[in-house]
């Protein structure tokens, strides 16, 4: 086969297809839940803790004082953005939090595994043998039909 048929023979496989639509579907809910934490969530919060913007809370390691985030970053300065990262940890909690919903929820609707069948036992020395044996491996005793 070619690199091409491979590749397509590859590529055409149900799995593969089905993980491409999830890290597609994943990546606009990524979006949704960071658009929610950063326009929804975190103003009210920031609002209670005496109107406080968590996207400009940052320490500039230079020293110097600037007015915004983007004052800093504009001015080359280096600066640990922490309000940003708690806006991220957040959005990984939720994230979080819903793709266990989803999970939870999956697995409830999902019906159980059919149980095993009981494995076929000698009568002699109770040791589990084929369900086709005359035989037993075991203690070597004559079986009788099934």
């Amino acid at each position: 086969m070619s690199l091409k048929e491979d590749f397509k023979k590859f590529a055409m496989r149900g799995n593969v297809i089905d993980m491409a639509v999830g890290v597609i579907i994943g990546g606009a809910f990524g979006k949704i839940v960071g658009s929610l934490v950063s326009d929804v969530i975190m103003p009210p919060i920031g609002m209670a803790l005496g109107k406080m913007d968590f996207k400009n809370l940052f320490i500039a390691l230079n020293g110097k004082e600037y007015a915004t985030l983007e004052a800093a970053k504009k001015a080359g300065a280096p600066v640990l953005a922490y309000g940003s990262f708690v806006n991220t940890v957040v959005d990984f909690l939720i994230l979080a939090f819903v793709v266990f919903l989803m999970v939870k929820q999956i697995n409830r609707l999902t019906p159980p595994p059919a149980p095993k069948p009981e494995p076929r036992k000698c009568p002699y020395c109770k040791s589990e043998i084929a369900d086709d044996a005359t035989r037993c491996p075991h203690c070597t005793s004559q079986l009788e039909g099934k």
